[in-house]
């Protein structure tokens, strides 16, 4: 799952960056308001992650010129002040949620959590496929009753198969939603990550939840 992070601050952006990533997020980040709209129309992210305080285009008029152009991505935004009229300029712009510096990083990963779901981008709860069972609230993973440790990038891709049973994800797909720009990201990794992916999920329990399917992609199968 794809997020734009729209920050001028270089080490913020390099901390939230790799929190994010450590979840399991491809994180594309721009550090001005221009490079964030750029961004916006190249690829449907999953959420956006805006600073008010930008260089160039501030947070309040990039968020206002992307619902002009008809973008609904979710928007969390993030205000230097915890006042109230920085709250309401960022919902009246068309912000869906705020969060006032210095946050919390676990607040804010709740609050990213709550937006993708209430926008559509994922399922929340639980996702099974046969016996093999995914928390995303909780972020574990299971078959039958042992437990199943997945790296961030492990947990995004299962996720992001089992969301989708029995339809055949391109390896191109994967890519371009869990990759970030800045990633070289090409067919043989995806291969790489579903090849360890197999090896924890399928692998010591005789079964076969990812297939793949020749020159088109991967699916998942109770069978």
């Amino acid at each position: 799952m794809r997020i734009l992070l729209v920050e001028d601050e270089r080490r913020l952006a390099d901390a939230l960056r790799a929190g994010l990533e450590a979840e399991g997020y491809a994180v594309d980040v721009a550090h001005n308001g221009r490079d964030a709209l750029w961004f916006a129309g190249e690829h449907p992210y999953a959420a956006l992650v805006l600073d008010v305080m930008l260089p160039g285009l501030n947070g309040f008029r990039v968020c206002r010129r992307l619902r002009e152009l008809g973008n609904r991505t979710p928007i969390l935004m993030l205000t230097a002040k915890d006042g109230e009229d920085d709250e309401i300029e960022a919902l009246d712009t068309g912000a869906d949620d705020f969060l006032a510096k210095p946050f919390s990083y676990g607040v804010l990963l709740s609050r990213l959590r709550a937006l993708i779901r209430r926008g559509g981008a994922t399922r929340a709860g639980v996702l099974r496929v046969g016996d093999l069972e995914l928390d995303q609230a909780g972020r574990t993973c299971r078959r039958g009753v042992v437990d199943i440790a997945l790296t961030g990038k492990e947990f995004a891709l299962l996720a992001y198969l089992m969301q989708r049973p029995g339809q055949v994800v391109t390896k191109a797909e994967l890519v371009d939603n869990l990759w970030d720009f800045a990633a070289s990201a090409t067919a043989n990794l995806v291969e790489v990550h579903v090849s360890a992916l197999r090896r924890k999920i399928d692998v010591p329990f005789g079964a076969e939840t990812i297939r793949t399917v020749r020159g088109a992609g991967y699916h998942v199968t109770s069978a």
